[in-house]
């Protein structure tokens, strides 16, 4: 029988990464990774462990059927780790909290709970945890950042007598040896092995992983019927670019990508490749950083491609990929086939989910940049949140350039419409 967990927290950075790392390390051979929401980071590091492919569940941009069948049609091995996003409940008003999408999908939660400077108080904060909503999946707790064996005593003695429904399962050192010196979870370009195992074997220490695999069964939802649009094949060969610089891509639109077209190849700027296809397909990533720009000023072959190709093929650009088929960002020159220029912002300008108007077709999407635009009067229609309509879409002639993030397969339209 398979079996599957979620791991949440009461707030970020409370360690749902680091008791995920840990887990998909120790399951690496047997192990179906998946993250809630639509971040990218999370899932490239889970990648990295795994040496599979990290699945994004958003109850925000699919609707319940299409994250059942997202789930189960990418849960190919015994065990499903799915990392939550925030705190257990946060996103909610959207449905694309990791409650959500635990209830969704009928899969027991464990919720990895901040101990630090505290015990009594945290039974009250796990209490609230499980009362708040009488349909969650929360089937146990792992304390994080306990000061010694002593003070987790005291934590489990008082969890236990306040609520012996919920499971201790164990718990996670403070300040442990092993990440000392390192950034857990940013770092994939020099991803240590050796230490990930050391990191792996340190955080499960205290905790009991056979308590753990006990409470993740659950009965799959057998989702018969395809909840998404189905299009018509197209005959046509696919270029995307995807080295360090472009990196954010959802494994599940180059799947979808592979279905709809004939041909689908990667293409690599940073390693100056050219681009010979019918389609090309520029996501997101990185463009404005000083490194960034270093890997890709000299591509000299792979921009005279992309040029070429824009005189009469079509370019799907998102995000740094909107803003490489743009002028320019500061003072780094870009590709100048769409008639804007950016600039980078010292925080962040826009975070959340959009619906946006395509030419008149609502699409559900999520950005997150630091880049700001000009000249929005080329070109140029907003993606709407609420009544802010500051972020938006570019176009000329075949070149489609946006901030948006999005699903290709619940916005099958975009395919229709933009890749051809």
């Amino acid at each position: 029988m398979k079996k599957a967990i979620c791991i949440g927290a009461t707030k970020s950075n409370d360690g749902k990464t680091l008791l995920t790392t840990a887990l998909l390390h120790h399951f690496k051979k047997d192990v179906s990774a998946f993250k809630c929401g639509p971040d990218y980071i999370d899932p490239q590091f889970h990648d990295a462990i795994t040496g599979g492919h990290s699945v994004n569940l958003d109850g925000y941009l699919m609707n319940e059927e299409q994250l059942r069948w997202t789930f189960e049609h990418y849960h190919h091995n015994s065990f499903a780790v799915i990392e939550g996003v925030m705190g257990f409940y946060d996103g909610m008003d959207k449905g694309a909290s990791a409650y959500d999408v635990a209830k969704s999908l009928h899969v027991p939660s464990v919720i990895v709970v901040d101990a630090s400077g505290s015990y009594i108080t945290i039974a009250a904060v796990i209490k609230g945890l499980l009362t708040f909503r009488d349909d969650h999946t929360i089937k146990g707790v792992i304390l994080n950042k306990v000061s010694s064996s002593m003070h987790f005593s005291l934590l489990e003695k008082v969890i236990e007598e306040e609520l012996p429904h919920i499971a201790v399962l164990g718990w996670i050192k403070k300040d442990l040896i092993t990440l000392e010196s390192t950034h857990l979870g940013l770092d994939l370009e020099h991803l240590d092995r050796e230490l990930l195992a050391l990191v792996s074997k340190e955080v499960l220490e205290h905790i009991d992983l056979e308590l753990l695999m006990s409470l993740a069964t659950f009965e799959p939802l057998h989702v018969k019927i395809y909840p998404f649009e189905k299009i018509p094949k197209i005959p046509q060969k696919l270029a995307i670019v995807h080295d360090a610089n472009f990196s954010f891509l959802y494994h599940d639109n180059v799947n979808f990508l592979k279905e709809v077209f004939d041909e689908v190849v990667m293409v690599s700027a940073v390693n100056d490749e050219k681009c010979e296809a019918d389609v090309l397909y520029i996501p997101g990533g990185y463009v404005e950083t000083k490194e960034a720009y270093k890997r890709i000023e000299n591509s000299h072959t792979f921009k005279h491609s992309v040029l070429e190709h824009a005189k009469n093929k079509p370019i799907y650009g998102e995000c740094a990929g909107l803003i490489f088929l743009g002028k320019k960002i500061d003072e780094k020159p870009m590709l100048g086939l769409l008639d804007v220029e950016f600039s980078l912002q010292k925080r962040f300008k826009r975070m959340g989910y959009y619906d946006a108007d395509f030419d008149g077709i609502n699409t559900k999407g999520h950005a997150f940049h630091y880049s700001s635009p000009h000249d929005l009067a080329n070109g140029y229609f907003p993606l709407v949140k609420r009544d802010n309509g500051e972020n938006g879409v570019w176009k000329k002639d075949k070149v489609f350039g946006t901030y948006l993030h999005t699903f290709f397969r619940t916005n099958p339209h975009l395919i229709k419409q933009y890749f051809s």
